[in-house]
């Protein structure tokens, strides 16, 4: 499946037209061509967001038109997938490891269910080294839940202020 022509010339959009026409002539004659599309507003990509989410897909990547090919990471190409949010109260720091040694590598906490994890993404240095305490009640954001019940790819976001 082809979706990206690297290092070859022109724009993201001229890119397009070359893939599909290698494509649509079978060149190799396994090749397909990831159908690309543009929509109007934001209300459209968020619908066709959760279309693909429902069908098992795990997001969009969006890419500039006018873009030239780059090499890794790049602001012209964007991963969009949805996040969601949750609260769990901090019941340990964990000790850093690498660059991390001296400070919090992590914070253990507890969801309301009961389930452990160890939460460090998200974490700047200064929260390392002055971590949230024990007892705390954190925000954090994730992917999905693993089938165990643990958030994928949870990110700390703050400390939720009790008013």
């Amino acid at each position: 499946m082809v979706f990206e022509l690297p290092d070859a010339p022109g724009t993201f959009t001229e890119r397009i037209e070359r893939m599909r026409h290698a494509a649509a002539i079978g060149v190799p004659p396994w090749l397909t061509f990831v159908e690309q599309f543009r929509l109007d507003d934001d209300k459209a990509l968020q619908e066709r967001l959760a279309d693909v989410v429902r069908h098992g897909g795990e997001g969009l990547m969006l890419h500039r038109a006018d873009a030239l090919y780059e090499t890794g990471r790049s602001p012209v190409l964007l991963k969009l997938t949805p996040w969601l949010d949750a609260e769990a109260r901090v019941v340990a720091h964990l000790p850093g490891k690498g660059k991390y040694v001296g400070m919090t590598g992590a914070l253990r906490v507890e969801t309301p269910d009961g389930r452990r994890f160890a939460l460090g993404s998200g974490l700047t240095d200064q929260q390392r080294q002055d971590p949230p305490a024990i007892g705390a009640l954190v925000t954090y954001r994730y992917r999905e839940l693993g089938r165990n019940g643990i958030p994928r790819f949870a990110r700390f976001l703050r400390v939720r202020e009790v008013f």
